[in-house]
């Protein structure tokens, strides 16, 4: 079996050719990737594929039997890149393709959410086996966050006491490889998030006690948490858009108790202490 993964120089997509090395040969791994360079060091073959391009994408795809379609990063171009790969993988021959969707993509109210169910749509009409991965938030999202942080002294947001059921780009890579590898997934749509669940006010709380200093959550009217993310630095639509997904976890959206992603790697999930751990080791 050949198994070909998009994205694979990404932050996920490298996680996951790690956990699928550990799992098949390398010789049955494709890297797809814009830049070849960049994936050089990932110990599998290399293809460059172009999202725009529907004839390199098929011509990258050749020989492939199952496709790991990890979603693009360019929001607002996702569900036109995801139907060029998903036309490509029909046209040369691709049995089946396992997507990275969003968690409770169906209902749920975060602006990523449309793209998302355009291209689960896409790839249920497509009449290939398909499995798909609504993958939740990564820890990383917020841990991200704490040198900014332990700078300012207070984690800020706009989460309110929504909880969020994150879990690493770890624990998710290792469920795609588990799935891309394994048996009786096919037409199945999988819930993944975090064992457990926090709020961004216990997440300052477990920074304060492993650091030792008073790092109080200060919640935000999410005009004004977008406005300094566009202080320091990111693109006004972009840091509207992390604002408004702070909102939709205070609705519940990255809410998920069902432990779907801890059964299928067969361990629990990393858990917020030792999160925060790694990151403050980073």
């Amino acid at each position: 079996m050949t198994i070909a993964v998009t994205g694979s120089t990404g932050q996920l997509g490298r996680l996951v050719i790690a956990a699928l090395r550990e799992k098949v040969p390398a010789s049955e791994i494709v890297a797809l990737a814009r830049n070849a360079a960049k994936a050089a060091d990932l110990g599998v073959t290399v293809r460059e594929a172009d999202y725009g391009s529907v004839e390199r994408l098929k011509a990258a795809l050749q020989g492939v039997d199952t496709l790991l379609l990890i979603s693009s990063s360019e929001v607002g171009q996702r569900a036109a890149q995801h139907r060029n790969v998903i036309q490509a993988a029909q046209a040369a021959g691709v049995s089946r393709i396992v997507y990275t969707s969003l968690l409770h993509a169906d209902t749920s109210p975060l602006s990523l959410a449309d793209e998302h169910r355009d291209t689960e749509a896409a790839l249920k009409a497509a009449g290939l086996r398909y499995t798909i991965l609504r993958n939740g938030w990564y820890t990383e999202n917020y841990t991200g966050s704490i040198p900014a942080a332990l700078a300012n002294g207070a984690f800020v947001g706009s989460a309110g006491a929504g909880r969020i059921s994150s879990a690493s780009r770890a624990d998710y890579a290792q469920a795609a490889a588990e799935v891309v590898t394994g048996e009786d997934h096919d037409g199945k749509v999988y819930e993944l998030a975090g064992d457990s669940s926090y709020t961004l006010a216990d997440l300052a709380a477990e920074l304060s006690r492993q650091t030792g200093k008073d790092i109080p959550y200060k919640d935000l009217p999410e005009a004004e948490y977008a406005g300094i993310l566009k202080s320091v630095g990111l693109p006004e639509g972009l840091a509207k858009a992390i604002a408004s997904w702070d909102v939709g976890a205070s609705q519940g959206a990255l809410h998920d108790e069902d432990k779907t992603l801890s059964t299928l790697i067969g361990r629990p999930t990393l858990s917020l202490g030792d999160a925060v751990a790694q990151a403050l080791r980073s």
